[in-house]
């Protein structure tokens, strides 16, 4: 019996064996394809999807961008200044210096007064765009490009209206220009920066954001410019004054300018396409004429003019109506000789409504020299049309 009976039992456990190995195998698949939690192992590298913010920043901002593309283009420029003053003449007295020896101070007649702003270079023959008061009345202008050559500047025209100068420098035709942008195409909340040499400070670049468009230079407290200056919050501050203000391409959209003591985060720049025009003019002529009526004037309301009427103690009786009123007239103007008087609202120009004082600032300004403009004011309960011939404004002081 038990020889007949151990074939069976061999086949019995190898159909045991034979399920055992089939298990192993089938599990050892399984492991295979499915995902694994163990950690890798250090000598293994895994692939990651690049971030989205990475690729869309990159390695260096757009400001770097702009920057690179502009900055070897913006110029420091230095000056000097010799003042003379009044020596009181009892400081010469030889009685006193005799009697007060080396105890009497010594009084210099002339001082040195040393300034400092920004500047850019608009072509490759050297000239450079910046504020009138950068180099307003300098004896000596030296001019620093960003790879340290320096060079003696010559003044080649001011324009005090609109705080513009054009400066000459001669260093050959390798010099980087900047790209001049368009501040018609400018739009309220755009980026905007600006690079020029703050405080002294060389190569300084700020960012902030174009705040508002066409403000006005009344508005911002400067009575004696013609301009309407881009606002913005990136910082101004002493010695940007003539710097580019640029866009996030890295073009120059705006000539940084007019900082206010007593404005916190806020600057101004005057816009490309003005300083473009009024630069060409200084190239070729030194100057700029501009045309002017001889008025002072404020901008007037209904509102206004029934308070001014409702005042028993006021001079005169003003229309209750939208324009311009004029508070002066100066003499020997352009103005005075049409007969335009003080009272007077000013209502149209060539057929133009006038609501702002700014805005017939502009249209004089946009002028030409010597035009007759007919100017339609109201007079009292009358309406009467002037033809007033502009004139070239001599001084704007």
């Amino acid at each position: 019996m038990q020889i007949f009976q151990l074939p069976q039992f061999i086949r019995k456990l190898s159909t045991h064996v034979l399920a055992i190995f089939l298990g192993v195998v089938l599990t050892v698949s399984c492991v295979s394809v499915l995902p694994s939690h163990a950690e890798t192992a250090p000598d293994q590298v895994v692939a990651q999807k690049p971030s989205v913010a990475v690729g869309a920043i990159g390695k260096s901002s757009f400001v770097t961008a702009a920057v690179n593309r502009v900055g070897s283009a913006v110029v420091r420029i230095d000056t000097e200044k010799t003042i003379t003053r009044p020596v009181d003449p009892i400081l010469e007295d030889p009685f006193l210096r005799r009697f007060f020896g080396d105890a009497f101070p010594q009084m210099s007649p002339t001082e040195q007064l040393r300034g400092l702003g920004s500047g850019f270079i608009l072509d490759k023959s050297g000239i450079i765009l910046t504020n009138a008061h950068v180099v307003d009345q300098a004896d000596k202008v030296t001019v620093r490009l960003k790879d340290g050559r320096t060079y003696e500047g010559k003044v080649k025209g001011i324009d005090e209206v609109t705080d513009l100068a054009v400066v000459k420098i001669n260093a050959g035709s390798d010099l980087p220009i900047a790209p001049l942008g368009s501040s018609s195409s400018v739009q309220v909340g755009d980026w905007a920066i600006a690079v020029g040499n703050p405080l002294g400070f060389d190569n300084t670049v700020t960012l902030g954001i174009v705040s508002t468009l066409k403000r006005s230079s009344a508005q911002v407290g400067i009575s004696d410019k013609r301009l309407d200056f881009i606002q913005t919050d990136a910082a101004i501050n002493p010695g940007n004054s003539g710097g580019p203000l640029l866009n996030a391409e890295g073009e120059v959209i705006g000539i940084n300018t007019a900082i206010r003591a007593d404005a916190m985060g806020i600057g101004f720049a005057i816009p490309i396409d003005k300083a473009k025009a009024i630069a060409a003019q200084l190239q070729k002529n030194g100057k700029v004429a501009h045309p002017y009526l001889g008025v002072q004037m404020v901008t007037l309301t209904p509102r206004l003019a029934r308070q001014n009427n409702s005042d028993p103690n006021s001079a005169i009786q003003i229309p209750e109506v939208n324009g311009v009123l004029v508070i002066r007239v100066v003499p020997n103007s352009p103005a005075a000789a049409a007969g335009i008087r003080r009272g007077d609202v000013i209502l149209q120009i060539d057929s133009q409504p006038i609501t702002t004082a700014e805005q017939l600032q502009r249209v004089v300004e946009d002028s030409r020299l010597g035009e007759a403009l007919q100017v339609k004011v109201q007079r009292g309960n009358q309406i009467q049309v002037l033809s007033v011939r502009t004139a070239e404004l001599q001084d704007i002081s």
